[in-house]
C-alpha cells in the first residue's frame, strides 16, 4: 500500500534523541532553547516559544490577547477542528467564514461579512501549506482593532511575497505532528516579534512560574519561584527539540523534493481526459507565494463517483488516500454554530481528496497513484493519454 504520508526520519534523529537521553536533561531545557532560536530565525520571527502542540500554541495566542467570554474570533470551518477548539478553550465564540476555492484559505472578502462589534481576532489558516493573503486580512482587520493570528500548522517553509510564512506575524502557531514536513512526534511553536509577549508565553506554558525549571537548575543559587498567574502545562521536551533541530536542517531539501513531486503530479494529472464540465484540478502556488505542498489535494470532477467510493477504489488498487480537509461546522461539536453561508467550504470538503506525497516517493509510486485514480473514476469516462 502506498501511504499518504511518511515522515523523513533516520539515524541522525535517533542519535540526537539518544544524546538528549544520555545527557540526563530530557524535560524542557537547553535543546528546547536552541530549537526555539533556530526555528524563529528560519521563519523570520524575533522569538520562538516551543509548546506541546500547535493546538496549545493557538490557545496561548488567543489567551495572550485577552480574548474570552462574549468575544468572537473568525476562523475557517475548512480546517482541522483544533483551529476552532482553541478559540472555545478561552470561552470565546468561533465564527465560521468561507474560503477561496483555489487556496482553501480565508480572504478579506470572505471574512468581512462575519465581522461584528464583538470580533476580537481573525485566525487565518495557511491551509495545507498554501499561504494565505495575510496583508489583505490585516488591511481589513487592523483599522478595526482586530488582531490577526496565523495558524501556520502546515506552513513551515512556505513563502509569502518572497519571505517565509510567519515573517512579520503578530502571532503564528506551528505544528510538528508527523503529518507535517518537520516533525518532533508531537509538539509545536508560537512565533512573534514582541519580546514581552514571548516572555509571557514562556511563563504561560509553564504553570505561570516566574523562573523556568531549567533556569532554576542552571542558576546555582537556590531560587524560590513564584506563580504569577493561572497558566498551563504546555511544555516541549528536550528529546523532541533534539529531533526538531535535525529536522530543521533538512527542511529545505524536504520542500524541494515535495515541490518536484508536485510538479510531476500536475503533469500526470493533466494527461487524464475527463468527460465532464469540470476537470481534475489540484493545489498550486497562489500568485503571491509558494506552498510547501504539505498535502497534495485534488478536486474531483463533477459527475465522478462519490468521494468515499473513490477512496475505496484507490485502496483496492494499493493507494492510501484521504478525504479532503474537514469542515468543522458539519461536525456534531459545532452544530448550529454562527457562520456565514459556506458553499465553497462544503464543496471543498465533499469533492476533494488528498493523494500520497512523501519524500522517498518514486516515479513508479506516482504512476501507480494516477493510474489508480483514472481507473477508479471509471474507464468509459476517463482515459489516460499517452
Amino acid at each position: 500500500m502506498i501511504p499518504v504520508m511518511r515522515p523523513l526520519l533516520g539515524e541522525e534523529e535517533a542519535l540526537a534523541a539518544a544524546e538528549a537521553v544520555r545527557s540526563g536533561w530530557v524535560a524542557q531545557g537547553p535543546r528546547v532553547r536552541q530549537f526555539e532560536e533556530a526555528f524563529a530565525a528560519s521563519v523570520g520571527a524575533g522569538h520562538g516559544v516551543a509548546v506541546s502542540s500547535c493546538t496549545t500554541g493557538l490557545h496561548l495566542a488567543v489567551h495572550l490577547l485577552g480574548v474570552g467570554p462574549g468575544d468572537e474570533v473568525v476562523v475557517p470551518s475548512l480546517s482541522f477542528i483544533a483551529t476552532a477548539n482553541a478559540v472555545r478553550y478561552t470561552g470565546a465564540t468561533p465564527v465560521f467564514a468561507d474560503v477561496d476555492a483555489k487556496t482553501g484559505n480565508l480572504t478579506a472578502s470572505t471574512v468581512e461579512p462575519v465581522l461584528t462589534a464583538r470580533t476580537r481576532a481573525v485566525m487565518v489558516v495557511h491551509q495545507a501549506g498554501v499561504p494565505a493573503d495575510v496583508d489583505a486580512l490585516k488591511a481589513l482587520c487592523e483599522p478595526r482593532g482586530i488582531s490577526v493570528i496565523e495558524d501556520a500548522a502546515c506552513a513551515a517553509g512556505s513563502t509569502y511575497k518572497g519571505k517565509p510564512v510567519g515573517t512579520n506575524a503578530l502571532l503564528a502557531a506551528w505544528s510538528f505532528h508527523p503529518r507535517k514536513l518537520l516533525t518532533t512526534g508531537e509538539g509545536g511553536m508560537v512565533t512573534t516579534d514582541d519580546a514581552d509577549w514571548a516572555v509571557r508565553l514562556k511563563r504561560l506554558r509553564e504553570h505561570g512560574m516566574s523562573v523556568s525549571a531549567a533556569d532554576r537548575h542552571n542558576g546555582g543559587a537556590a531560587v524560590i519561584e513564584q506563580y504569577l498567574e493561572t497558566a498551563f502545562n504546555y511544555r516541549m521536551t528536550d528529546i523532541q527539540a533534539a529531533v526538531g533541530l535535525v529536522q530543521l536542517s533538512k527542511l529545505d531539501a524536504i520542500i524541494a523534493r515535495r515541490r518536484e513531486l508536485a510538479a510531476r503530479y500536475h503533469e500526470l494529472l493533466a494527461q487524464i481526459d475527463v468527460d465532464s464540465a469540470s476537470p481534475i484540478t489540484a493545489v498550486r502556488d497562489p500568485e503571491y507565494g509558494t506552498t510547501n505542498y504539505q498535502s497534495f489535494w485534488v478536486w474531483l470532477p463533477e459527475g465522478a463517483p462519490d468521494r468515499q467510493e473513490v477512496l475505496a477504489g484507490l485502496a483496492e488498487r494499493g493507494v492510501s488516500a484521504r478525504r479532503g480537509i474537514m469542515a468543522s461546522h458539519l461536525e456534531p461539536a459545532y452544530e448550529g454554530h454562527p457562520s456565514a453561508p459556506l458553499p465553497v467550504t462544503e464543496a471543498f470538503t465533499a469533492r476533494t481528496l488528498i493523494l500520497p506525497l512523501f519524500h522517498d516517493m518514486t516515479a513508479h509510486d506516482q504512476d501507480t497513484v494516477v493510474s489508480a485514480l483514472s481507473a477508479t473514476l471509471h474507464a468509459p469516462h476517463l482515459t489516460l493519454r499517452g
